[in-house]
């Protein structure tokens, strides 16, 4: 619980320090979804551990 309010705190002291930094955030993923070979690199990176897990599996 008291992780949940220092997060906040800390998210509204950043937005409030940066207040661009939600356009900026929205816009490089705006950028980065209408790119599908970048997406499909993203996920690739994001799942490989998993992918080589169960390929392991396979081959017992």
């Amino acid at each position: 619980m008291i992780t949940r309010i220092l997060f906040g705190a800390a998210l509204g002291l950043f937005l409030l320090a940066f207040p661009a930094a939600p356009s900026v955030v929205l816009a490089g993923t705006v950028a980065l979804m209408s790119q599908p070979p970048a997406l499909v690199a993203a996920a690739g990176i994001i799942l490989w551990p998993r992918i080589s897990r169960r390929v392991r599996r396979w081959a017992r």
